[in-house]
Order: C-alpha cells, then sequence, then structure tokens
C-alpha cells in the first residue's frame, strides 16, 4: 500500500539514542533510591514520555521525583548526545529517498522538541525536518501509548489517519500507533517481535523500510 504520510518515532528509529538515554536513566533513578537496571529502564521507559517516569516512580515506591529530574536528566543526556550520538544506520538515505519520492513524512516523539533537535542537529538529520515536520508529547500533554500525538500529526499534516503509517520500535509506539487507527511496522533492531503486538510487518533494517513503503 502506498500511504500519504510516513510518520517517524525519533528515538531508535532515526537516531541511536536509546543505549545512551537508558543508560543514563537507569543511573539516575538508582542514584535517586529508585534501583534500576538498564533492562528495566528498556522495560519499563522505551519510547516513553517524562511524566510516565514520574508517574511509575510515584506509583511504586509512593515518592515523588526531585522538581529538577527532567533538568538534570536532559543536561546529561544532552552532553552525551553531542559527544556519541550517531543517527540510525540507513535512516538518512530512507528519508531522502521519500523526499526524492515526493512521498510527505514527519517526526512525532515522546521526547522534547530540544531532545529532538539536539539530536538531529548532533547526526545532520536536521536537514530533512524544518519546524513543521517535528512533533512532540509536548504538543498534547499526553505521551504514547496514548494516541494524541499521532492523531495530531496527521491532523497537522492534513492527512487521515487511515492513511498515514508509522515507524516505531517501542511497545508503547505500536500501542499509541494502533489506537490512532494508523497501520504500523515495528523496527526491530533493539525490540523483539513478541513485544511489538499490534505491528502489521516487521523490519531489522533500514534497507528493508523502502519496499514495505512501496517505494
Amino acid at each position: 500500500m502506498r500511504y500519504d504520510l510516513v510518520i517517524f518515532d525519533n528515538d531508535g528509529v532515526l537516531v541511536d539514542s536509546e543505549p545512551i538515554s537508558n543508560t543514563l536513566l537507569a543511573g539516575y533513578l538508582t542514584e535517586l533510591g529508585h534501583p534500576t537496571t538498564y533492562e528495566e529502564s528498556l522495560r519499563d521507559y522505551m519510547g516513553s514520555a517524562m511524566h510516565r517516569i514520574h508517574d511509575l516512580v510515584q506509583e511504586r515506591s509512593g515518592q515523588r521525583l526531585p522538581e529538577d529530574f527532567d533538568a538534570i536528566f536532559h543536561a546529561r543526556v544532552f552532553a552525551a548526545f553531542q559527544a556519541e550520538l550517531e543517527p540510525v544506520p540507513g535512516a538518512a538515505a530512507v528519508l531522502r529517498q521519500l523526499a526524492d519520492a515526493g512521498v510527505p513524512y514527519c517526526v512525532a516523539s515522546s521526547g522534547s522538541h530540544e531532545r529532538i533537535r539536539v539530536g538531529h542537529r548532533r547526526t545532520g538529520l536536521d536537514v530533512f525536518f524544518p519546524d513543521e515536520l517535528v512533533f512532540s508529547a509536548e504538543d498534547v500533554g499526553r505521551g504514547k501509548p496514548a494516541p494524541d500525538l499521532f492523531l495530531h500529526a496527521a491532523a497537522s499534516m492534513g492527512v487521515a489517519p487511515e492513511r498515514c503509517v508509522v515507524v516505531e520500535d517501542s511497545r508503547l509506539g505500536v500501542q499509541a500507533a494502533v489506537a490512532a487507527g494508523m497501520d504500523v511496522y515495528g523496527f526491530t533492531a533493539m525490540t523483539p517481535e513478541e513485544k511489538l503486538v499490534g505491528a502489521a510487518g516487521f523490519f531489522g533494517a533500514m534497507e528493508e523500510l523502502p519496499a514495505i513503503l512501496g517505494l
């Protein structure tokens, strides 16, 4: 099927940020007295907005995270991004192919606009994403697995949900796309197929995506 809009998740799909951010998140939560392994961080928080971290920690421990948690965490993440973040292999080539074919695309991420921009500038993907193609959970107030972000992106781009396809690598992201009434394909570079329940199909390398999208 040829879609009218391709919606990309960002972290883990366009930029290889999940190992960096989840290592730092697990370390910071542990430092604050909430012991968390890297594997647990991936399981519980990969693909989620910051409010989910606060909600789960309070639900499990009865304690609130410090008011400056987000600011300190993001400062650590951004510093690490500047030093070591790389694009997902093949992501730039796919974006270039979509642009050349005239297929509309955008990014819809649980991360903040600042996080998206820092990552894109570091990896050179900013050339593909002017402001009007960047959507964040900040825009809607609720992150994945709620469908709000994907629906907002589609509406802003003027495309009906059923004509959109989402490219996701997290359980929460797949759930959000399904709830939005969109087809979704699971990128399995970090997440096994069995954890991406609801995806219409799967691929393990970006080089496979153009064929899936009918290019």
